[in-house]
């Protein structure tokens, strides 16, 4: 090995922290360090490798499809190097799967077919860790995630995408049956219940009724809630009218809990994506997980 490539390695971990989080503040708080050395450390290898790592745009950062593939590099050497501090000093290293999973996707989606899978393969140990931040916020190394394509997702190595659709979805109870399906005017007669976050990360009412064709309407109002679970427990609730994505509320809609409120739907070819994380385990189980996810998503 050439030693003189390797740039000097104290720049490497503020890099890779920078990479995962797609954030020079986060990273320096994970580090006990300022935003400026940082910034500092990230500038000094920019200039020692001579590519553009990270676009500096409106006080903001991310990564170029350089500074991604590098800190999918550097992100896995460093976990391999962690697991091994860790054997040598004794630690053992916990077998089985992680599983990084949308709290919402987690609930309605995944844990309802998980038994397929261990089905499939016995004794393969599958933890799922459900949460609402994106990939970029978590603590613990995993194997594969799966999130909103749009999402943050730092230097997270992008194993594949799948489809889905968006349509609104409310309480049986809700809405007389003869006035089914309704109108997209016709929407706006009931509360359109939100899951708003900064930055909106998802589609929201005014982007749905854009990709149909149509201003959302003036008399709309809109009821916030912090978590996507929320609002779908709402819509059973008979509070409102809800949007919902097609694999989360297929389940809710065969149960009875939920009906589609109206025919339009949003077609979106890569709504979900899914990742290999950097977590030193089997590789192979990764991807007999990574295969079931393909088929259980009809991903070609």
């Amino acid at each position: 090995m050439d030693r003189r490539a390797l740039p000097p390695l104290s720049r490497l971990r503020p890099f890779e922290a920078a990479a995962r989080h797609e954030n020079f503040t986060a990273a320096a708080e994970e580090l006990g360090l300022t935003q400026t050395a940082v910034s500092k450390q990230i500038a000094a290898l920019e200039a020692d490798l001579g590519v553009v790592l990270f676009e500096r745009r409106n006080r903001a950062v991310f990564l170029t499809e350089e500074g991604r593939q590098f800190g999918r590099v550097v992100g896995a050497a460093l976990a391999d190097m962690a697991a091994e501090a860790a054997r040598l000093r004794g630690a053992r290293h916990p077998g089985g799967l992680v599983l990084h999973c949308q709290l919402c996707e987690a609930f309605y989606w995944l844990m309802p077919r998980l038994a397929h899978f261990h089905k499939r393969h016995p004794g393969l140990e599958v933890r799922v860790v459900s949460s609402l931040a994106p990939v970029t916020e978590v603590a613990e190394p995993f194997d594969v995630a799966i999130q909103t394509t749009g999402r943050p997702s730092g230097s997270a190595r992008l194993a594949f995408t799948a489809s889905d659709e968006i349509f609104p979805v409310a309480a049986p109870s809700l809405i007389d049956e003869s006035d089914l399906p309704l109108s997209p005017a016709g929407l706006a007669e009931y509360p359109l219940l939100s899951h708003r976050v900064v930055p909106q990360d998802w589609m929201d009412w005014p982007e749905w009724f854009t990709a149909i064709g149509q201003s959302i309407p003036r008399d709309a109002r809109i009821v916030d809630f912090d978590s996507f679970p929320l609002v779908l427990q709402a819509a059973v609730a008979r509070q409102g009218i809800a949007l919902g994505w097609r694999r989360t509320v297929t389940g809710l809609i065969a149960d009875g809990k939920l009906v589609q409120a109206c025919r339009e739907t949003v077609a979106r070819p890569a709504e979900i994506s899914v990742f290999r994380g950097t977590r030193r385990g089997d590789p192979r189980q990764a991807d007999a997980l990574l295969a079931w996810l393909r088929a259980e998503l009809e991903v070609a």
